[in-house]
């Protein structure tokens, strides 16, 4: 068995754990620790304060998920000013063996080797499970909009693709849509789709839904706006979220189209929070209309994956990916 230190850096918060891979490639998850990148002015601060609270001593492996391109001599964040520099960390943390991926390529591995248990129903035939060959596409909406795909043999091997499709352009669909899009195209050159599928995107929704009633609002935050909707406070809130949701089914849609996916995943914790309305929405309408394809959409298993930690198990899986022998 194999101990390896996981971790899972975004702009916010970096998480950190000690997994255990076997022989058979069967990966546990000791207990997270989320610790705030602000508060920390390196990786390798954060990554001393972890070791401290093992009493100095970690594995000299890592299974590092990061939150922006991977493969240069560079890590970059958009959010923090955090620099690793990846042929560095053997001799600054003692590490032999590392696996650096994508968050969402780390995601994409953790579809592929969660559990059944780990998924729910969201969309196509409830009994339907995920294909075991085949392509399978991963999206999750959260401060932007994650894209990535797994293609498996059915024989037990995959192979996983990070992208970069959340930067695709947002198609609208009807007048609603047109006018957030109208919205949007005064403050940038070009609207993508996580401009509208994401966590923040929600608060351009509401106002814009706002305008086209003519109802004057306060100034909202997208988190107040989301708190908004599930507590019922709020009318134009639970009608954006809806907007969101219709949105969401949409480029979910698109995306396993322009992918050849036989299944989708939706991840991430903002899915997981906004489920049951996910499930009340209009998502798998607008999943299935696709014109001539709406009979082979209709059939096409879309689930979410409630897996509590998708980051670090998908950087482990991803290191025991690597590091067969």
């Amino acid at each position: 068995m194999t101990k390896l230190v996981a971790i899972d850096i975004g702009g916010t918060h970096a998480r950190f754990a000690i997994a255990s891979v076997t022989k058979n490639r069967t990966i546990t998850l000791g207990e997270p620790e989320t610790l705030h990148t602000k508060d920390h002015a390196s990786f390798e601060s954060a990554w001393e304060a972890f070791s401290e609270m093992h009493g100095g001593k970690l594995p000299p492996a890592i299974a590092m998920s990061v939150a922006g391109p991977v493969g240069g001599e560079v890590i970059r964040f958009t959010n923090n000013p955090w620099i690793i520099r990846p042929a560095l960390l053997g001799d600054k943390l003692g590490a032999k063996r590392c696996t650096i991926v994508n968050d969402f390529a780390a995601v994409a591995h953790a579809v592929a080797c969660a559990h059944e248990d780990d998924f729910v129903h969201l969309a196509g035939p409830e009994d339907a499970p995920l294909p075991a060959a085949g392509t399978i596409s991963v999206l999750g909406p959260g401060t932007g909009l994650g894209v990535a795909h797994l293609w498996r043999d059915g024989k037990g091997s995959y192979h996983v693709q990070a992208t970069e499709g959340g930067h695709i352009d947002f198609a609208p669909l009807d007048q609603i849509e047109d006018a957030i899009l109208a919205r949007l195209r005064k403050r940038h050159m070009r609207v993508s789709v996580e401009r509208v599928v994401s966590g923040p995107a929600i608060v351009d929704i509401y106002e814009t839904l706002a305008a086209m009633e003519d109802k004057a609002v306060h100034v909202l935050s997208d988190v107040d706006i989301w708190k908004a909707a599930a507590e019922g406070k709020d009318r134009l809130a639970e009608a954006a979220v809806e907007r969101f949701c219709l949105s969401l089914g949409a480029a979910a849609g698109d995306y396993a189209l322009a992918q050849g996916a036989g299944g989708v995943v939706i991840a991430g914790g903002l899915g997981y929070r906004i489920r049951d309305t996910i499930l009340k929405s209009g998502f798998s309408d607008r999943f299935i209309a696709k014109g001539r394809f709406a009979g082979m959409m209709a059939k096409m298993p879309v689930k979410l994956i409630t897996h509590p930690q998708p980051g670090l198990f998908g950087a482990a899986a991803a290191f025991a990916r690597e590091h067969r022998s």
